[in-house]
């Protein structure tokens, strides 16, 4: 690429905070960075998952600063606890209008603007702004909106949902590329009428040297004085999505067995709910630990035995991929994904782990029991899934191909309908590249 493009991300997460819209919107933009292009990301005062703004942003309702050689813009919004469906929406809104309101004199003038979700307020905000600097708009959909808020139960109201959908239709028609994270989203559009040829596949990653390394699982263990039990965990957003009630199932099961420690690390809207029935029926086998800064997340997983990748059973889960799905392979661990679909698949067909049904907890506890005595089962998916993540999953590389995507668009070249960068399916395709990283490990 001969020329330095001038990238304007929109994010409404971004580190501090540390889910995988943060995640993937910083390492993303840290390479483009890296390569010479000029990267501005456009995003709120941090307050994710607790609704609390760090002191240092209090009172401002604009701040610029830089993450490595990113600029960033940080614009008001009205700071919520992730649960609650007025106040999140409060959340939502009020940073569209302030990205809008505020953002735009300061972002410059960008060849190509790029708007992510969760949450498609922020893709109003891209398309609004887009349409000001004369851009070229790309629509990011990690989840589909609204019917992710409509599966797990969050919105009800028929005219509320079919003017989310209106919105969200527009926002495909109005934007010169809609970029998905995972191939079940990319079949759903092209259901719902979206030319395949305004499609493409970007799938999420990982960084894999993030995770490597770590000489943290000793302290961790004793810190949390489970020196010598085999660590089930789940870290990650404790949100309606996830069906966690069902893993306090399977620890009600097993609680008979004094080996076995669940570990849940994080935050969220079902977190509070899950506590108190954990001291309510006095669960001595479960953990649960705050959040954690992503600079000691490897120290974490490096401690666990055996990861749970639970979903809620609806139909739109069967075509979503979990990120940490990524972050699991590349600490080498082995994993429980209760789901169906896409991600199930990729789990399996990668050997990093076993499918089970969502939310049995009977099948749960059982495989759990099942692992806990396979220790060389365990090794095995572990390695498998750290050979498919360097063959398939590098945030590096997909973020080179992501950049050809940009430069693609902002030069109007036509691209072949559905294009697909860095598949992380196992296929035909990339069937040597797996063996070779196989061999490496």
């Amino acid at each position: 690429m001969d020329e330095r493009l001038k990238i304007l991300y929109i994010s409404h997460y971004f580190p501090p905070e540390v889910n995988a819209p943060a995640v993937r919107v910083s390492e993303m933009a840290r390479y483009w960075s890296e390569s010479g292009h000029d990267v501005t990301v456009l995003t709120g005062f941090p307050n994710h998952p607790a609704g609390v703004v760090p002191e240092e942003y209090r009172g401002l309702i604009k701040a610029k600063e830089k993450h490595a050689r990113i600029k960033v813009i940080r614009t008001y919004l009205y700071a919520a606890p992730n649960r609650g469906f007025v106040k999140r929406i409060l959340n939502y809104l009020s940073f569209m209008s302030s990205a809008i309101v505020l953002g735009t004199p300061s972002v410059g003038k960008p060849d190509i603007l790029i708007a992510t979700s969760p949450q498609f307020f922020v893709a109003v905000a891209g398309y609004v702004i887009s349409r000001i600097k004369r851009c070229k708009f790309i629509f990011e959909v990690r989840d589909l909106w609204p019917e992710e808020i409509v599966a797990v139960g969050a919105v009800k109201n028929k005219f509320v949902i079919k003017m989310l959908e209106a919105i969200e239709m527009f926002l495909y028609r109005k934007a010169d590329l809609v970029v998905a994270v995972a191939q079940g989203t990319i079949d759903t559009l092209i259901k719902r009428g979206i030319p395949a040829e305004k499609l493409a596949l970007v799938p999420n990653g990982v960084d894999i040297d993030h995770f490597q390394n770590t000489n943290g699982s000793s302290s961790v263990r004793k810190q949390l004085k489970i020196d010598d039990k085999f660590v089930v965990s789940y870290v990650g957003t404790h949100g309606m999505a996830h069906r966690l009630d069902t893993v306090l199932d399977a620890a009600s099961k097993l609680k008979n067995n004094n080996r076995i420690q669940f570990l849940f690390v994080g935050d969220g809207a079902e977190k509070k709910k899950l506590v108190k029935r954990k001291k309510r029926e006095n669960l001595n086998n479960v953990l649960f630990h705050d959040q954690i800064d992503r600079s000691r997340i490897p120290d974490f997983y490096a401690a666990t035995d055996l990861f749970l990748v639970p979903l809620r059973k609806a139909d739109l889960f069967t075509r979503n991929i979990p990120s940490k799905i990524y972050e699991i392979m590349a600490a080498r661990k082995p994993m429980l994904i209760a789901t169906n679909g896409e991600s199930r698949r990729l789990v399996e067909s990668a050997g990093a782990g076993i499918g089970i049904t969502p939310e049995d907890s009977d099948e749960l506890a059982a495989e759990i029991e099942h692992l806990q005595k396979d220790e060389e089962l365990r090794l095995q998916m572990g390695q498998s899934g750290y050979a498919f993540a360097l063959a398939n999953a590098s945030r590096k590389r997909l973020a080179d191909d992501y950049l050809w995507l940009l430069d693609a668009v902002v030069s109007e070249r036509e691209l072949v309908p559905g294009t697909t960068l860095g598949d992380p399916r196992v296929s035909d395709s990339n069937e040597k590249d797996l063996n070779r990283a196989k061999e490496l490990v």
